[in-house]
This record gives structure tokens, C-alpha cells and sequence, in this order.
């Protein structure tokens, strides 16, 4: 992979992408990747252990993306408590190794690397707002520093108001908040959303996402996991790369829908749902049984290109 120059602080990039605008609380949806017609129920997916080989075999070249929580570690009570084990840091370790691989999560990004540890790695922190790599590549992409102050606002308002409700906890990103619901009681959940909203009526410059018994504030621009994965791709020169992304959260649905066509999204969990991605994983273990079934697959086309390039 030849070595690139691109670092992007966001005007450019959204500006390109048709993206630079705020939305009314009426577009939240429109923030995201466009939705295209191919959704499927996850229960009816096929397993991606056995599509794997195939899908290797036919690509010229590979980027491959995973969503942190709930498919590299299973999903726990509270974020700081997601530690990834040896093993599959190892597996991510080799895999970086032959071929291009982000780490694609809503944490924020120095987060995530300290949590991974995989130099090699390129990460996507903060659901695509926060974008580095290994240093050699000198990567780099941040969208939302207009909006720091906001942000600021919004955090300072959330923990007020989630102080009154017992098991709400906010998580503060560089570039957005999670306002995490899992150990909220059932009767209080409607007053975690009445406070986001009473938090966004504010700051208009803000947005509200779903996720998984989380709430996600971001900017309030077009911009999300799946943008920034097409963006990865194109700053790599991986045009013609086969995208992989393993996600298990609503957010990994707009990585999904921008590789309907020319990559493979791969949904992990038993949650029944419209999708689209193309194949699942029923967790973390398949996940991890994934990628120790990738590298032998990868390693044998680096060795027969090698192999064909003496002969």
C-alpha cells in the first residue's frame, strides 16, 4: 500500500460530499448514508463463516472494518469495562497485517486505539467524525470541530439532567455523547429521550441518533460510520477493494447500506430486524472464529502473488 498524505479537518470533505448543511430535527434520517433497497430480515441472513472463502477468493484487494462493542468484545454494563482479550487483539494484530483494517466505533478514537493496541490499524472514533491511522500513512480526518462548543454545552446539560435518573450515564467523545440507557429503569426511559430532546431544542446545531439502549448527540451534519468508511477507502486508494464491515449496532446499518452493492456488510447478534447487511454472526465468538479463519485465506493470496510475481 503506497504510502498517502491526506488530512482533512471536515469543510472540504462535507463540502464534496454534498453533506455541508445542517438538518431540521424533520431530516434526522437524511444525516446518515442513504437507505437503498436491500434490506433483509437478520433471522433469514446466511453465515458469514461459510461465505468468507468466496468472497476472498473473488476480491482483488480487501479493507476490512469492525465495530468494537458488541462484536470484538461482547456488550457490558458500562463502556469503561469492554477490555478486548489477547486472543483477538492478536487475530486483529495479523490481520492488519495483510490487509488494510479500521477499527470502526462510536468510542472516541484514542479510546479505542489504547483499547486495541494494534498500531497497524487504522480507527474511526466517534461514529465517523474522528478518523486516524498508523503514522507512516499520515491519515487523518476530523469533522466537527465547529461544534466543540456545542457539544460542550450539551454534555454539561446531560449530566445535570441525567442526575435524575438513576442509571443514566454519559459518555463524553471528542466529537459526540452517549447518553447510555442500559441500566435505566424501564418507566424512566421515556425521560432519557425527553431530556436529549429538551438538550437539542437548545443547540440546534446538534442531532440526535439511536443506538443500542444509547443515545448518541452528534453534529448536526451529514455525516456517519458509513461516509466515513467510502472516505477511508478513497484516501487509501482501495478503490477496487472488497469493504468487509462486522457491526452489531443500529450505526453499523449506514456502513451497511453503502456497501450494498460493491462490499458486504456482516450483521452479529440473535436481534431480529431489517438489515442491510448481507451475512451474520450470532457474536463475539463467531467473530473472533471469523478472523482466525481470514488469515490463513489472506496469507495464501499474499504468498501466491508473491509466488507469481518471481515466477
Amino acid at each position: 500500500m503506497s504510502e498517502r498524505t491526506t488530512r482533512r479537518t471536515g469543510e472540504s470533505v462535507l463540502d464534496r460530499s454534498g453533506a455541508n448543511a445542517r438538518l431540521g430535527s424533520a431530516g434526522r434520517t437524511d444525516a446518515r448514508s442513504p437507505r437503498t433497497g436491500h434490506t433483509r430480515r437478520t433471522g433469514e441472513l446466511p453465515s458469514a463463516l461459510d461465505a468468507i472463502e468466496p468472497l476472498l477468493d473473488a476480491a482483488r484487494r480487501v479493507l476490512l472494518c469492525l465495530d468494537y462493542d458488541g462484536t470484538l468484545t461482547p456488550i457490558v454494563a458500562r463502556p469503561e469495562i469492554a477490555e478486548l482479550d489477547v486472543a483477538t487483539r492478536h487475530l486483529v494484530r495479523e490481520l492488519a497485517g495483510l490487509c488494510a483494517t479500521a477499527i470502526v466505533s462510536g468510542r472516541d478514537r484514542r479510546d479505542i486505539e489504547r483499547r486495541v493496541q494494534v498500531p497497524e490499524a487504522f480507527y474511526v472514533g466517534s461514529h465517523g467524525f474522528d478518523v486516524g491511522g498508523p503514522a507512516e500513512h499520515r491519515l487523518a480526518l476530523q469533522i466537527g470541530e465547529p461544534y466543540l462548543a456545542s457539544l460542550d454545552a450539551a454534555e454539561r446539560l446531560l449530566r445535570a439532567g441525567s442526575a435524575r435518573l438513576p442509571g443514566a450515564l454519559v459518555e463524553r467523545k471528542r466529537f459526540s455523547i452517549a447518553l447510555h440507557s442500559r441500566m435505566v429503569a424501564r418507566e424512566l426511559l421515556p425521560a432519557v429521550g425527553a431530556l436529549v430532546d429538551e438538550v437539542l431544542a437548545q443547540l440546534p446545531d446538534l442531532r440526535r441518533e439511536p443506538g443500542k439502549e444509547v443515545i448518541e448527540v452528534q453534529p448536526n451534519v451529514a455525516w456517519d460510520k458509513g461516509k466515513s468508511v467510502l472516505w477511508l477507502k478513497d484516501a487509501l486508494g482501495l478503490d477496487d477493494a472488497l469493504a468487509l464491515h462486522v457491526g452489531d449496532d443500529l450505526t453499523d446499518e449506514t456502513v451497511f447500506t453503502v456497501l450494498a452493492d460493491d462490499g458486504a456488510g456482516i450483521f452479529v447478534g440473535e436481534e431480529e430486524r431489517a438489515t442491510a447487511a448481507r451475512y451474520r454472526l450470532r457474536d463475539t465468538e463467531e467473530v473472533a472464529l471469523l478472523l482466525r479463519r481470514m488469515i490463513p485465506l489472506l496469507r495464501a493470496r499474499t504468498v501466491g502473488r508473491a509466488g507469481r510475481t518471481a515466477g
